[in-house]
């Protein structure tokens, strides 16, 4: 189950350490747009810290070749709105799908924008390809339940792990 409580341990892994994140560094068309992302799994952040450059919401050394697990201790305070999608449903996917391309599911696109922190499955390297197929409509019309429902059950054998998407000023003060 996932959830935000007081006193959460969250990861972050990145080319470099980042101590204060900065939303304006980080890219864009992200799974739950443009936002600080962290997980619960330390190994997830091990795997990330090899991503590209521009994908960090800091600043790499020149010559750095090496990465870092950036930890965050969540803080709950404030009035905060969360999203927290349970499972990889259509819901969550049409998400993904919003975020990652321009102009598909703009109504869902739009209601997410509201939120200050997004949570749910983590659409990895293992699930990129199905998650472009999709997009791309090789299963059919992205949003037919035909190419949603056989999307799904690509995705849902991997094991797929958590993310949570800081996406405003006020959710990244609370880590």
């Amino acid at each position: 189950m996932l959830e935000l409580k007081d006193g959460f341990v969250l990861y972050h892994g990145s080319y470099c350490e980042v101590k204060e994140p900065d939303l304006a560094k980080c890219a864009k068309r992200k799974d739950f747009g443009q936002g600080f992302y962290l997980t619960t799994s330390k190994e997830q952040a091990i795997r990330k810290q090899t991503i590209s450059a521009s994908d960090s919401c800091g600043t790499i050394e020149e010559g750095q070749k090496f990465g870092y697990i950036s930890t965050f201790e969540f803080n709950l305070s404030g009035n905060l709105e969360t999203h927290i999608f349970e499972n990889a449903d259509v819901d969550w996917l049409h998400c993904i799908a919003a975020h990652r391309k321009k102009k598909m599911f703009i109504e869902v696109e739009r209601e997410m924008a509201r939120y200050d922190i997004i949570a749910g499955k983590i659409a990895d390297d293992a699930t990129n390809a199905t998650l472009t197929a999709y997009l791309a409509g090789v299963f059919g019309t992205a949003g037919d339940k035909e190419a949603d429902d056989f999307c799904i059950r690509q995705l849902l054998p991997n094991k797929l792990k958590d993310q949570y998407c800081f996406k405003t000023e006020s959710a990244i003060m609370l880590t």
